[in-house]
């Protein structure tokens, strides 16, 4: 089995910074890409930045959302955690956070999802 937390979620306020953790763990053979997604009141879970182990034909690094790129900065530690640096951060930003985890483990390969954390951008 295996478990995704997420941690450093808050209030800030606006042009504040905020740094995200996240820590997958359990048996796991093979971390293919580790990702931040969030999820605002009334609008659809999106993307906002993946990194790439280079485990498969996808090239390794990190890709950021057009909106967070430049001010949003992921991290990795050990190839099973991602921390995500949130800088000049704007209200427009407040969402709940998730991590993702596509992996291979004793399951065989699949998603694996954090509970999510709050982070709310505000005066």
């Amino acid at each position: 089995q295996v478990h995704v937390v997420e941690s450093g979620g808050g209030l800030v306020q606006p042009g504040g910074s905020l740094r995200l953790s996240c820590t997958a763990s359990g048996t796991i053979f093979v971390m293919y890409s580790m990702a931040w997604y969030r999820q605002a009141p009334g609008k659809q879970r999106e993307l906002v930045a993946v990194h790439n182990t280079g485990g498969t034909a996808v090239p390794s690094g990190a890709n950021y959302a057009d909106s967070v790129r430049g001010r949003f900065t992921v991290s990795r530690d050990n190839p099973n955690t991602l921390d995500l640096q949130m800088n000049s951060l704007k209200p427009e930003d407040t969402a709940v956070y998730y991590c993702n985890a596509h992996l291979r483990g004793t399951m065989g390969v699949r998603e694996y999802w954090g509970q999510g954390t709050q982070v709310t951008v505000s005066s």
